[in-house]
């Protein structure tokens, strides 16, 4: 299928590894030129070097997007389009698990400024832009616990759950739903990322249980029986970033192989 996106230019964030560089590879692959954003350097270069074999234009910024200069870095980067991105991808790592009782004020406007903040501020400085031209995709990568919230990530339950419902009001406006734009969300599941090796190696260390033992434990409790890889997430991303898509709005894809039991 032809997604109908050749040619315009994508921003994706935290895009040197897992599930950002899996959008960013997907939307390569359909012709899109993008914009990726992470904060290492090193690893982002080479996620860079890797995409380009695609054969379209890759440009890498290594900066903080959470930060307004960082965001300043983005829209001035030589080649890129400015503002004028026709497809925006905000991700931005998880806050940390833990006991909600531990948790400072600090705490909770680090997780707040980067789950719910920054992807508003990089919506606002883009999704007018879209609209005047006609089109616009912005899917916004959050979690499987915004729909079943985990004990221990309650940074990330609150954060990326006020997040979910600002795109709920603002995808249903009828400047951007009747003029091509669309906001969407997307919440992965247990995926075969960094982020997930490393919450296991923390449960492996704390249960004295080998790694292995916890990733099959894990397994079993998804439908599935497996981990999700990147790129098809990836693969879900750019449908949902495609012509194609364009009646999908304000709405919350998940993506977990099963794991999450409800109807709704």
């Amino acid at each position: 299928m032809d997604l109908g996106i050749k040619g315009k230019w994508a921003l994706v964030g935290g895009a040197s590894k897992g599930l950002g560089f899996g959008c960013a590879q997907s939307l390569a692959r359909e012709g899109v030129n993008v914009v990726i954003v992470a904060r290492g350097a090193e690893a982002l270069d080479a996620a860079a070097t890797e995409l380009r074999k695609l054969g379209t234009t890759i440009l890498a910024v290594a900066v903080d997007i959470t930060t307004e200069q960082g965001r300043e870095a983005i829209w001035s980067v030589a080649g890129g389009p400015g503002k004028n991105f026709d497809i925006v991808v905000t991700n931005a790592g998880g806050p940390p698990p833990g006991d909600f009782r531990n948790w400072e004020r600090d705490d909770w406007i680090k997780a707040v400024d980067a789950n719910m903040l920054t992807p508003i501020e990089l919506i606002k400085a883009t999704v007018d832009g879209m609209a005047e031209r006609g089109f616009g995709r912005i899917i916004n990568i959050t979690s499987s616990a915004v729909k079943a919230p985990i004990d221990i990530l309650g940074l990330s339950n609150g954060a990326r759950s006020g997040l979910t419902g600002f795109v709920a009001g603002v995808a249903r406006t009828q400047k951007l739903a009747a003029n091509n734009v669309t906001i969407n969300n997307l919440l992965p599941g247990a995926y075969d990322t960094d982020r997930l090796k490393g919450t296991m190696k923390g449960a492996a260390d704390k249960t004295g249980q080998p790694i292995e033992a916890i990733a099959e434990a894990r397994k079993r409790t998804i439908p599935a029986q497996r981990f999700g890889h990147p790129q098809e997430f990836g693969d879900t991303c750019a449908f949902l970033c495609s012509a194609q898509a364009g009646y999908m709005t304000g709405q919350n894809i998940l993506t977990d192989g099963g794991a999450y039991a409800g109807t709704f």
